[in-house]
This record gives C-alpha cells, structure tokens and sequence, in this order.
C-alpha cells in the first residue's frame, strides 16, 4: 500500500466539500451555534461513554484490526494516534468524532460483513474525515439532530438559534464531506473496485449472499441513477429525500450510487495520478471549525447551563426507570 508523508487534507479534499464548508459558514446563526456547541457539548461526553461502553481496541483487543488501522495511520500520515473503539450494534456503520481526543468507532455488524480488505477502506475513509477536520462539524450535527428528536423542548437554548437554512447547508456540508473522505480511502486502498466493493456491500451487503452481488452491476446501477437526472420531476425528488424539511429528516450522506460516480471521475483524474507520484501539497493537520469561546460571564450562558444540567438530571431519571 502507498505511504503519503507529510500529505495535507488540501490533496484530496473534494472541492464540493470546500465550497459547501464555506456556504455553511456565511449562514447567519454559525458561530453562535458553533461557539455555544464547543463550549458546551462537544466531544468529552462521547468519549466517555465510548470507554465505558465498547472495547478499546489495541494490540491485545482486537489486533488485527489495529494493526489494519495503524497502518492506515501510516499511509495517510496522521500522528496522535486516535483510539479506536468497537461498539456492539447490529447496524453496519462506523463513525470518526472528536479534534482534542479524537476517535474512530466501528459496530459489530460491520466487523461481521466485511473482509480485511474491505475494513481497510473503511477505515481509511473514516480517517479521511479526521485528517480533514470533519469532525467538530459532525458532532455539531449530532447536537442538532438531538435538537430536531425528542428532546426538542430542551435543546439547550438551541432551538431558536437553527433556520431552516442553517439546517440545509448543514448538511448539505455533511453529504459532501463523504465525497473526500471516500478519496481518503482511494488513496490508501490504491484500488477503485476494493472501495466500490466495500461500497456496495454497506449499501446492500448480505454475509450469506455475498457471493451473488456483483461490483460491475452496481456501477451500472450508477449509471442507471445518474440518467433520472434528464428528468427535471426526479431532481426535485433527490433534493426532497436528501432534505425532507416538513418533518425534519435530512440525510447526512449521499446516496451511495452518487459516490460511486464522485469516485470514479477522481480515479482517472490527474490530480489523483499527482498524488499517487509523489507530486501533493504537504502540511499539519487542518481543523475545520475554529470557534473561539469566550470565557467571559453572561445570563444567555448562565441559563445554558442550566439547561443542559436539567438535561442530565432527565437522563439519569429515565436510566433509574
């Protein structure tokens, strides 16, 4: 597998991803939700219920999946090793959190579906998001998800903040941060169709079928998907799916078909071809929310406080139940 040194995240962020991470950032409402998520929520409370819930992966937990994963350290060059967890759930996902104290997280059912091969790919794309600085945005996601669920009407003092544009660039972002991270993978990989394979197999993948689902059939079934855009009645039913408004539900990743196309372009692209020589712009890791937080007292802050606080007396109310 290729070893990029000293790569910086500018090699193979997707432009869409740049454009979309700015677009997001010029709503009106950002900082202040940004400022009040780092200063209040972020990443801490993840962490600790990932180290009281799931296994810490390690040389003597899991090791042949860490040993994959520090070699995909190595390949995309991202020191400060983040930890890894594996969390016992049957849907087949696996998710990258946190700047300060960041982690990598995969599920059981995802560890039971896929090859090394293809566990490598997922890895590397979830290292993507890290190398990137995805992943204070994504937590912001999660906090307003939370915000949009049950929990509504305690959203610490968050509700009146989000617009409905604030919601849609969101993630309208999210979707687009997919596209680079799935570079990410490309790049470590050094294989297209290892990638659309794992691909493919988190889109529809069965253990017991696998053996009758076919990678050159799903790339068709892209290009199948790709012609419904000559029809102007089907856009208006991709952006509805991506963001249904009216109840609130908005997809944070593309549909994986659209990947694929993404993929593929960048696969024969001479940016790609560059990268693979040798030939990329090398620097530290990028972040890619900076939110200053201001220490200094105020009420607006005070009652956030308490917000949150009667938030958790809720949890541990229900737990106890």
């Amino acid at each position: 597998m290729p070893t990029y040194i000293g790569i910086s995240s500018s090699a193979f962020r997707h432009p869409l991803d740049s454009q979309a991470e700015q677009a997001l950032r010029n709503v009106p409402g950002f900082d202040l939700v940004a400022r009040k998520f780092v200063e209040f929520v972020y990443e801490r409370p993840r962490f600790v219920y990932l180290m009281g819930n799931s296994i810490e992966v390690g040389p003597r937990q899991y090791a042949s999946v860490y040993q994959i994963f520090r070699e995909c350290l190595r390949d995309l060059d991202i020191h400060l090793e983040p930890t890894l967890f594996v969390s016992q759930a049957p849907l087949v996902n696996a998710y990258a959190l946190g700047q300060e104290r960041p982690c990598v997280v995969l599920n059981t059912g995802l560890l039971d579906l896929l090859s090394e091969v293809e566990l490598r790919s997922v890895l590397a794309h979830e290292l993507g998001h890290l190398k990137c600085g995805h992943t204070t945005l994504t937590q912001m996601g999660l906090w307003v998800s939370m915000a949009l669920s049950g929990l509504a009407e305690m959203t610490f003092g968050l509700s009146s903040l989000i617009s409905t544009g604030l919601l849609l660039a969101f993630y309208e972002w999210s979707r687009k941060a997919e596209l680079s991270a799935d570079r990410a993978a490309l790049l470590v990989m050094d294989d297209l169709r290892s990638v659309l394979q794992t691909m493919m197999k988190l889109s529809g993948g069965s253990s017991k079928y696998a053996h009758e689902i076919n990678v050159d059939e799903f790339i068709r079934q892209s290009d199948r998907y790709q012609s419904l855009d000559q029809d102007g009645l089907n856009q208006a039913y991709k952006f509805m799916l991506y963001n249904n408004v009216s109840d609130g539900i908005f997809l944070t990743h593309p549909f994986t078909v659209e990947r694929v196309r993404h993929l593929q372009e960048w696969s024969v692209s001479s940016a790609f071809r560059q990268i693979r020589q040798g030939n990329y712009p090398r620097a530290g890791a990028e972040g890619s929310v900076e939110v200053p937080v201001d220490p200094a007292h105020n009420p607006e802050a005070e009652e956030l406080r308490r917000q949150i606080e009667a938030l958790q007396q809720e949890i541990d109310r229900l737990k106890k139940k």
